[in-house]
């Protein structure tokens, strides 16, 4: 005992050594050359490495007493919930063992928690289109003491690493492969994610033959995109045009969608590597122009927004525009009319949103100009002169004339009419007039070849108007925001019919003209509606609105459930692409999981608070609470005799069930990680639980009491019901070369067993072999999403795949 409290000591001198690297780094002086801003960013990115170091350091020393605590528990057994709650929760409880060296410096550390801290922060708070990564990234090369602090952080993890109960005392035995290490002895595998060592133990019957060196397999099936479900209409218009193919075209994600309402099928544009935010239909109504954000790729370099130029039959892409031109991202772009379409104009995301002309054909830029400094909502060209475009946004409505290589603006003049705080959306008459709509829902006719008001229509809309439509019989349609009415206006702007999108489907985004009678309208709540006057609405495309994390599929049925932040469940079904039916909640949805029966399902939510609704009738059946933080996994037992709840506040909480799912009472609290729960799984017989955390442990419980497993020989063998953590022997194959321990957010194994899906922080989903238990091992990639995919399920027959994205909020549906 005393050599183990000596050790202890070492470690308190180690970490000694690195708490005096962090506050005695090298310091910006003042009297530097560089300014001030840069000076404070310089120490702010150096304040958030030392934070993540010592949060780093505080799981270690956390994970080392928890092992000395479980040797002291086997030499005095009397002791053994004493000391036990001393090893594993230094910070939130006390015990009655001696206080080492260890615990003094565990107890005066910062004490604020990692599941408040920087990892949990970056999930919630991570980008499209600035990944964490590159901030890390950035921070390592602005620190002066990177390389000290991670010299002495991985002396202190192999201290820790020497004294682990698991460990073997002799070297014979091990091989290693980069970061990765076998210890054949023990039979366990060690892995390590920023630093922190992660140890997966190895089935017995595989212990003689495993090995670092053996290659996984591709798996022999693919992904093939076959639905997307949603559109995004909350923060892009003009983005819904009906093609003569019956093809409606629209984009959600990095995806341009191409759907035959009548045949119900989708193809996909796949060009795009992130977030599509504009689209235009050529004159030829074959030829699409779509505009992309900047992006990151995976290995942190930045991708540049820019202009494709496709063909709508092919799905070939013709030309590529704007590589290293745009900034931020392109907003709009529009095809000439007059000229068989030989100009195409953009505008960007910059501070000063630049217009480009265009000639798309030859990829020759032909002039551009600073449009304005407010937002730009829409630029399009006049259909009777590919010389003039018009763009309009905050404050202003303005129209070009193209001279050369030059951009001539004239401003329009409201005079003595109200002006607009924005114009929102620009038509044009059958005699070249310009319509605009704007945020006071005023409608507004310029007349042909000038920039002054001829025709003022009043109150058209209460509140703004989105979109304006002009039909082929020259009359048009409006589509309001607040009101969320469409109205049918005649030649001379008077009102001819009128009807109302309900509130469940949201404001109208965009209008788009179908068949003889009929419209297409999006919505700001990412739904298509296939409308027709005088109140004929039918919703043919539903999607969500907020980040994306829950999903689950029905044990039985082609049916799967999503549960969202926009406090919205949709119930769906695979086969007609369509919510069999949705559900408001009170709280933010953020996990979701069926009872192996399937007639009800749990919904976790980012409150702490937990639901139970009839799969049947969405009727509520029960409702319970632990703790106010989120809850980010919910599962029931395979026999369904159990339902975990995996919280943030660091606990699983387990619950008896009976009566099919609808009567709850809690039997046991997990107590024992350090940090926030994010995955778990079921053994096959309902009797263990394995989780993973967000500082990277692995743990095991007794399901009807929820005790701490700590004999590893007790699930060493387990068969698993499910494989949904990243961190296993058989799921560790998944993590890239350099992964920081969040960029994978979900694995889940084919039922059959010879598949496994990932879904990770750059946007891809990539289908592996099951088990995936060797370093980097090989995969088929999907690409779609345009944020990190927070989710993957397999179908019940394992014929589908399904994955979510967190700030894209879209669902696809992948063919195995």
């Amino acid at each position: 005992m005393s050599e183990r409290i000596s050790s202890c000591g070492s470690l308190y001198d180690s970490t000694n050594l690195l708490l005096q690297y962090c506050n005695n780094d090298d310091t910006v002086s003042a009297g530097s050359n560089m300014d001030m801003e840069d000076r404070v960013s310089h120490l702010e990115q150096k304040l958030q490495l030392q934070e993540d170091e010592i949060q780093l350091l505080k799981a270690a020393l956390a994970d080392a007493l928890r092992r000395l605590g479980c040797c002291e528990e086997q030499s005095a057994g009397g002791q053994r919930a004493g000391l036990h709650a001393a090893g594993r929760r230094p910070l939130a409880t006390t015990a009655p063992a001696p206080a080492t060296k260890g615990r003094q410096l565990l107890q005066a550390l910062p004490s604020r928690p990692l599941s408040n801290g920087y990892v949990q922060q970056k999930r919630l708070l991570s980008s499209p289109s600035s990944p964490k990564k590159e901030m890390l990234q950035s921070i390592k090369r602005k620190s002066m003491s990177t390389e000290r602090l991670t010299m002495v952080r991985r002396e202190l993890g192999a201290e820790s690493r020497s004294r682990t109960t698991s460990s073997s005392s002799s070297s014979g035995g091990k091989s290693k492969t980069k970061e990765c290490t076998f210890n054949a002895e023990d039979g366990y595998v060690r892995m390590f994610l920023r630093g922190r060592p992660v140890t997966m133990h190895v089935p017995d019957q595989l212990k003689e033959s495993y090995s670092l060196d053996h290659k996984v397999p591709l798996p022999d099936r693919k992904l093939k995109l076959q639905w997307v479900y949603g559109y995004r209409g909350r923060d892009c218009r003009s983005n819904l045009y009906l093609l003569p193919t019956g093809e409606i075209v629209y984009f959600h994600a990095s995806v341009v969608v191409l759907y035959n309402t009548e045949e119900q099928q989708q193809r996909h544009y796949l060009g795009h590597n992130d977030d599509v935010k504009c689209l235009s239909v050529h004159p030829d109504m074959v030829t699409i122009a779509t505009g992309q954000v900047a992006g990151n790729s995976k290995d942190g370099k930045l991708q540049a927004p820019h202009v494709r130029v496709w063909d709508s039959v092919s799905l070939n892409t013709l030309h590529v525009l704007g590589m290293g031109v745009f900034d931020r991202a392109v907003t709009c772009v529009a095809f000439s009319k007059s000229n068989g379409g030989t100009f195409l104009c953009a505008v960007d995301d910059a501070n000063d949103h630049i217009l480009t002309v265009w000639n798309w054909q030859k990829e020759k830029q032909l002039a551009d100009v600073k449009c304005s400094n407010d937002s730009v909502l829409a630029a399009v060209f006049h259909p009777m002169d590919a010389n003039l475009i018009v763009t309009c946004g905050k404050s202003h409505i303005n129209f070009w004339t193209v001279e050369g290589n030059t951009l001539t603006k004239r401003q329009g003049l409201f005079e003595k009419h109200e002006k607009p705080k924005y114009v929102l959306c620009v038509a044009f008459a059958e005699n070249g007039d310009a319509i605009t709509g704007d945020s006071s829902g005023n409608i507004y006719v310029w007349a042909k070849g000038g920039s002054r008001i001829s025709q003022l229509v009043s109150g058209a809309h209460e509140g703004g108007i989105f979109s304006l439509c002009v039909l082929k019989d020259g009359t048009m349609v409006s589509g309001g925001g607040k009101d969320r009415k469409v109205v049918l206006w005649d030649h001379d702007y008077k009102r001819k019919a009128e009807m109302e999108v309900g509130e469940p489907l949201g404001p109208v985004r965009a209008v788009a003209e179908g068949k003889p009678g009929e419209l297409f309208l999006g919505t700001t709540k990412n739904a298509i509606v296939r409308a027709a006057f005088p109140d004929t609405l039918t919703q043919i495309v539903q999607g969500h609105t907020d980040e994306l994390w829950g999903l689950d599929v029905h044990p039985s049925m082609e049916q799967f459930v999503t549960c969202c932040q926009d406090k919205q469940v949709h119930l769906w079904d695979t086969i007609s692409h369509q919510p069999l039916w949705s559900k408001t909640i009170e709280d933010p949805g953020r996990c979701a999981g069926f009872h192996p029966s399937g007639a009800v399902l749990a919904v976790g939510t980012m409150t702490g608070r937990w639901l139970v609704l009839d799969t049947d009738t969405r009727d509520l059946v029960s409702m319970h609470t632990d703790g106010n933080e989120i809850i980010s996994n919910i599962k029931y037992s395979p026999d369904g005799n159990f339902l975990a709840v995996a919280s943030h506040d660091n606990f699983v909480y387990i619950y008896a069930v009976t009566e099919t799912g609808r009567k709850y009472s809690r039997v046991g609290k997990c107590t024992g990680h350090s940090s926030f729960v994010t995955h778990l799984d079921w053994s096959a017989d309902s009797q263990h639980l394995v989780t993973n955390s967000g500082d990277y442990e692995i743990l095991f419980w007794e399901a009807s009491s929820g005790k701490h497993v700590t004999n590893m020989d007790v699930v060493r063998n387990q068969q698993w019901a499910t494989s949904t953590c990243p961190l296993s022997f058989n799921t560790f194959g998944v993590w890239p070369d350099g992964a920081d321990g969040t960029d994978i957010n979900a694995v889940c194994r084919s039922h059959e067993g010879s598949l496994l899906a990932s879904a990770d922080d750059f946007g891809n989903v990539h289908l592996f072999s099951f088990p995936c238990s060797q370093p980097r091992a090989p995969s088929h990639e999907g690409s779609g999403h345009s944020s990190h995919v927070t989710n993957v399920a397999f179908l019940h027959d394992d014929s589908h795949l399904l994955s979510t994205g967190g700030k894209d909020t879209s669902i696809l549906q992948w063919a195995v």
